[in-house]
């Protein structure tokens, strides 16, 4: 029998809750292009309920006990002496999420003899050093498309934020105030924008979609380039680099995943090489920018706003400058983590249990790593190698 140890955010600080904003949630039949959805045996959870965090459990408890197995379940995964790092020694499977990353290095890798599988509860693996998990024929696999359109809504709502200046117009209502002039001293139209976004995959995509009604330029640079028919339909503008493509930009969003090749892509010189008085939006994964370049930017004017989720490390240290840099709209990855979301990676965390434990293949493209190299959607996203460096820094969050 299998002990699978989870790692999942904290519960509410008021507790987990009783009662919901909304009954249930909308029933959709497949995801954009024809995918389906998630296609567990059963779940044991009402959709809709708050399943991330620790008290949540992703619904697996009752399944996995029924079957023999034990569940470790813990929101402590930092430093040496955390929960994570005691549990992992003798785990058989780990789930995470990358809201609250389990973050899988090579040192701990090494450590954990018996681990066979690591899965993300969501989209997103470069908390695994991949390079480790293939030397140590660890599978590793997530919930492909689960969360990718309620990202892609974020981007929206952030780009909409900053232009508009929203946060700042929002605060002036709190504080009583009436303060037009000051709300609409730095408020734009995003109306014949140039737009762009740093990958083109299913959030990127999903991205342009929502923007073209808006009546903007849209751009965008990837490893692999859309079908015409989706460039025309779309109006999309291919660039063969993200350098190529960011001094034409008005709003820039970055949708790619992590990895060797995408880590601190924008750099002081590439954030220099933008219009200044350029927007900058990040949902993908925080070492795509570099932190201090960012900060620099905001004070110096280059860039006009920053919007985020992502952080490097997560939780981001009370001390990380993006948490108190001017202009930004920084948000504690939830992106991907709405309750509609939730219900989705959850029973796509079952299925690919269900298909471990009844030695049946994981679906394709939930693979990332399988056989000792990059497989499905990993071999599709990534490259080789290891972006987990600098991520014991989490565990100043503590104090």
């Amino acid at each position: 029998m299998a002990k699978v140890v989870c790692v999942l955010y904290d519960d509410p600080v008021d507790g987990y809750p009783t009662a919901y904003a909304r009954d249930g949630l909308p029933k959709l039949e497949n995801y954009p292009g024809g995918q389906t959805l998630p296609t567990p045996k059963a779940i044991d959870f009402q959709p809709g309920v708050l399943l991330g965090s620790v008290s949540g459990e992703l619904g697996l408890r009752k399944f996995l006990e029924s079957q023999g197995h034990s569940l470790v379940v813990t929101s402590d995964k930092d430093g040496p002496d955390s929960v994570f790092e005691r549990e992992l020694v003798d785990a058989d499977i780990v789930i995470s999420q990358p809201f609250w990353p389990a973050y899988l290095t090579a040192e701990r890798i090494g450590k954990a003899s018996k681990l066979k599988l690591a899965i993300t509860a969501g989209i997103g693996s470069d908390h695994v050093d991949l390079q480790a998990a293939m030397d140590h024929g660890i599978t590793v696999a997530e919930v492909t498309y689960c969360n990718s359109i309620s990202v892609s809504e974020h981007v929206v709502m952030m780009i909409l934020s900053l232009a508009r200046n929203y946060i700042p117009s929002y605060q002036w209502v709190m504080k009583g105030g009436w303060n037009i002039a000051d709300c609409v001293a730095r408020s734009y139209d995003i109306e014949g924008m140039e737009i762009g976004t740093v990958g083109a995959g299913r959030i990127g995509t999903a991205v342009l979609r929502r923007l073209k009604p808006f009546d903007v330029r849209l751009h965008y640079t990837d490893r692999h380039r859309l079908p015409d028919s989706l460039e025309k339909e779309l109006g999309a503008r291919f660039h063969q680099t993200a350098a190529e493509m960011v001094p034409i930009c008005d709003v820039v969003t970055i949708n790619a995943p992590l990895h060797p090749e995408t880590e601190n892509l924008f750099d002081e010189a590439m954030i220099a090489s933008m219009k200044r008085g350029a927007y900058l939006v990040n949902t993908a994964r925080g070492k795509i920018c570099n932190r201090d370049a960012v900060a620099r930017a905001l004070a110096s004017g280059q860039l006009a706003g920053y919007a985020g989720d992502v952080w490097f490390p997560q939780p981001a240290p009370k001390d990380h400058p993006w948490r108190s840099m001017p202009h930004h709209g920084m948000t504690p990855h939830i992106s991907g983590s709405s309750l509609s979301a939730q219900a989705r990676y959850a029973a796509g965390t079952r299925e690919i249990l269900e298909c471990w434990f009844e030695g049946k293949p994981i679906r394709e493209e939930y693979l990332i790593v399988a056989s000792g190299k990059l497989a499905g959607a990993g071999a599709h996203s990534y490259s080789a190698g290891d972006a987990t460096s600098g991520s014991e820094e989490a565990a100043r969050f503590k104090s």
